[in-house]
């Protein structure tokens, strides 16, 4: 009976898997391109290529087929050429090592490039010295897991993004690291998607930089010693978990930079050694809850522009200046935060500070408006002003105040 089950099940496959074939491409064989194996596979076939450099003008994928490397061949574009174009569906690229692409000022040249297709799978190569490093535009329900992108253009004319995904939905962007590139991973109309577990670091511009994509899910990724850091603008339904922006220092950068951002909730991400941990403006209903700020110029700056915002159970440790604003009125809420600068008093032991705190001192604003007037930092004259700051409240938003601080660091 079990033979007959077995039986009947084959005859049931898919007369694509029934007839598949396997091709094998090696150097000085009867089969030596890689371009030569994939004209002559069928759909559902297997393309392996063997050890060695393959230098081809442009590898056009338009079936959709499994393109396997073995030992990871080179393919090498000689600063000419696109190297991979994928135009069919449901085809799968690994095991590659992708050097040496053209660059372009007029065409988005890629090691790998995507173009309107759905179910693809890019994982596990190693892209080298490439102008853009994979590029996805028009594509549904694709898969980018652990590949390793590494550019070195001088400036950003010369370079294009690691990761560039454009008017694309569901696609998942998983383990890969990304540096050299102008921005790391790029988002544009990209909608339903997840980027996760990925390291972008030293990146020209930004180790992230989305726009006008909605509802993603951004976890567990390490954005580090970027240019600019990480920018996130015209977007509704961001979700940001357990994510690490560290060390993004200059005239401009920000962990990340929120601008017209909706909706949205950024919780358990550490912000580490950054010029501003968090800059907001026009941000509206953004819970930012359960961070650390620790060691930054500024914890959060957050414009008068922003509505409705909640920052609450935050850690706020060792920054030059917890938070800053540019007008009198700050219409969010910040509560049960802890502020190592805080220095009230809990008469009755609740764990929360029986005095309200305002964490945006006189200096901050001065510093906000003018910034050479940094130099004064640590100063007696600074220290003044603060006091009496605290003492005559005047300058600074009577408004924004924690009324519950935290005595003691949070458990995040």
């Amino acid at each position: 009976m079990k033979r007959f089950i077995i039986i009947a099940g084959f005859f049931m496959l898919p007369q694509s898997m029934l007839l598949a074939h396997v091709y094998i491409v090696k150097k000085n064989t009867a089969i030596s391109s890689v371009q030569g194996a994939i004209n002559m596979a069928h759909a559902g076939d297997t393309v392996i290529v063997m050890s060695g450099t393959y230098a081809e003008n442009n590898i056009v994928i338009n079936k959709p087929l499994v393109l396997t490397g073995k030992d990871y061949p080179v393919l090498d574009g000689r600063h000419t050429f696109e190297i991979i174009s994928v135009k069919a569906n449901n085809v799968v690229v690994e095991g590659f090592k992708i050097a040496h692409s053209g660059v372009s000022s007029l065409n988005d040249i890629a090691g790998i490039k995507i173009y309107e297709a759905k179910n693809i799978v890019i994982r596990n190569n190693v892209l080298n010295d490439t102008f853009f490093g994979i590029y996805l535009q028009k594509s549904v329900n694709c898969l980018i897991e652990n590949n390793k992108l590494t550019a070195y253009g001088a400036t950003d004319q010369q370079s294009g993004n690691g990761i560039h995904c454009w008017q694309s939905d569901s696609l998942r962007i998983i383990g890969n690291t990304i540096t050299g590139h102008r921005d790391g991973i790029y988002f544009e109309f990209v909608t339903n998607s997840l980027i996760w577990r990925n390291i972008s670091k030293l990146n020209s511009r930004y180790g992230l930089h989305f726009m006008f994509s909605h509802n993603d899910d951004y976890i567990g990724n390490v954005f580090k010693n970027n240019n600019a850091g990480v920018s996130v603008m015209f977007t509704h339904g961001v979700k940001m978990f357990n994510n690490i922006f560290e060390d993004n220092w200059g005239d401009g950068s920000y962990g990340i930079f929120l601008k017209e951002i909706t909706d949205s909730y950024i919780s358990g991400n550490k912000f580490l050694r950054n010029t501003t941990g968090i800059f907001m403006e026009g941000a509206s209903r953004v819970i930012v809850t359960k961070n650390e700020f620790s060691k930054n110029g500024w914890a959060v700056k957050i414009q008068s522009s922003c509505l409705d915002d909640t920052l609450n159970y935050n850690n706020f440790l060792g920054n030059t200046f917890d938070i800053a604003t540019n007008g009198s009125l700050v219409l969010s809420n910040f509560n049960c935060n802890y502020w190592d600068k805080y220095e009230g008093y809990d008469l009755n032991r609740d764990g929360k500070g029986d005095v309200p705190y305002h964490p945006v001192s006189m200096f901050s604003m001065i510093v906000t408006e003018n910034p050479t007037a940094m130099i004064l930092f640590r100063s007696v004259i600074a220290t003044l002003f603060d006091k009496v700051e605290k003492i005559i409240p005047g300058l600074t938003p009577e408004n924004l105040i924690d009324n519950y601080p935290c005595m003691k660091p949070l458990h995040l």
